[in-house]
């Protein structure tokens, strides 16, 4: 008996011990009172969003290359299940390279779930050895759940992401060089314009039945001298318009809605919005009705705008603002979490920034977090009372999970309990942080 008792007094210590090392309380202090949230906000008011120069031009170039594998990989998105068994689309990086003839920025898009940072540091250091004249990299994806795999470290890379294939890591570096050295020689001078467009009816909140939503698809459009035209594109609705069992390779709607754009349009690029609690509303799970979504998108842009108008201006800025945050954690209840060694030790340690793009009375604003577009409609109407038009875009090089409003926080929602890996407080703080950027950007 006394070796019995022994035996489970052991068990017990031993148990007991491993929950310690393993398992802490949710951290529910105020953000505003901590380190990481004055270090933050020091750093934003130091930015000086002042143009440099006063060309009174726009000079812009564009290019896509494909980079579909040439064997199948793992597809990623709602969970593992295994390599592609078709390409039902070609997997493309484009390239939109744009500035005033003294600076320039390049946007990437890429049609993947996310842009990885090991993905992003990769391609960062092949441009710089390249040499190639880009003063900032400004990634975007199209956040397709039936996407390759191949491009994530990690042991949560290898267990949920495709993991890391070199092989892949080195093709989307070749490709997307060489689409940025194409964008870059096909340079001309441009015409840019804003476009919204109302899409209501496309897309639903996924916590709330009639809940907020971004409702808007933004576009800039460019126009060369010669006549060609591209179009950057943003719209909330997740790319989940294909069933989880889907065993193809697709981009999903954004694939189907670039490839309308480019019928008319010579180049297109989409970017994922504030996609957080948002989804498409469409008819069917299947190829066909993905693709049907995506013509009802294109024919509701051609029809449905709501606001149409020259960029104004020529104030050419842009920034990388670092983000401090909390430490990060895996909730398993309301109240307990998963240590942060344990997330480190799946995902690797993360450097959440935004980017910041003036170009004239537009400003872009790319994201680590995805967003959700329930704070859209305030943001929006900030930056238009400052005399700007705002385009959020998310999956900028880095990933830190779900921002969503903090009112959700306790709810038992994939987005909120698994996936809000910074929480809580993080919708107030971003949406703090959002605000305080547009207004420092208007200045």
């Amino acid at each position: 008996m006394k070796k019995l008792l022994k035996i489970l007094a052991w068990t017990t210590g031993l148990f007991l011990l491993l929950a310690l090392l393993i398992i802490t309380r949710v951290d529910w202090r105020d953000y505003r009172e901590s380190a990481y949230y004055q270090d933050t906000m020091a750093s934003l008011e130091a930015l000086d969003f002042e143009s440099e120069h006063s060309d009174d031009f726009w000079i812009a170039g564009w290019a896509k290359a494909n980079h579909t594998p040439e064997e199948p990989t793992p597809l990623v998105g709602y969970k593992p299940r295994g390599k592609y068994e078709f390409v039902q689309d070609s997997s493309h990086v484009r390239a939109l390279v744009l500035g005033n003839g003294s600076q320039r920025i390049a946007f990437l898009g890429y049609e993947l779930l996310l842009v990885h940072p090991h993905l992003a540091d990769q391609i960062r250091e092949a441009v710089k050895a390249k040499d190639l004249p880009i003063d900032l990299l400004y990634f975007t994806a199209t956040h397709t759940h039936s996407g390759m795999g191949g491009y994530m470290p990690g042991l949560a890379g290898r267990l949920v992401f495709g993991g890391l294939d070199q092989a892949i890591m080195d093709d989307l570096k070749v490709k997307t060089l060489a689409a940025l050295e194409a964008a870059l020689a096909s340079q001309d001078t441009v015409k840019l314009s804003y476009n919204r467009i109302k899409g209501a009816d496309f897309v639903e909140n996924r916590f709330i039945p009639d809940g907020p939503i971004d409702p808007y698809l933004r576009q800039l459009k460019l126009e060369k001298t010669t006549g060609e035209t591209g179009v950057f594109v943003s719209f909330s609705a997740h790319s989940t318009c294909l069933s989880s069992k889907f065993m193809g390779l697709s981009g999903d709607y954004p694939h189907y809605l670039m490839q309308q754009l480019e019928e008319e349009s010579d180049f297109a690029l989409f970017a994922s919005g504030t996609v957080g609690s948002h989804r498409p509303v469409r008819d069917g799970n299947d190829v066909l009705a993905t693709q049907q979504y995506a013509h009802r998108l294109d024919s509701l842009i051609k029809v449905n705008v709501e606001i149409e108008k020259q960029i104004s201006g020529n104030n050419f800025s842009f920034q990388k603002v670092p983000i401090s945050l909390r430490s990060p954690h895996i909730r398993i209840s309301e109240n307990w979490r998963l240590r942060p060694w344990i997330f480190e030790w799946l995902f690797g340690s993360m450097n959440a920034h935004f980017d910041v793009v003036r170009l004239g009375d537009l400003l872009l604003i790319s994201s680590s977090g995805e967003l959700s577009g329930v704070f859209y409609e305030q943001w929006e109407a900030i930056a238009q009372s400052q005399g700007l038009e705002l385009m959020i875009t998310t999956f900028n090089g880095n990933y830190i999970g779900y921002i969503t409003p903090d009112e959700f926080y306790n709810y038992r929602f994939h987005e909120v309990r698994e996936m809000n890996w910074f929480g809580p407080y993080n919708g107030a703080y971003f949406d703090e942080l959002i605000k305080a950027m547009i207004l420092k950007a208007s200045n």
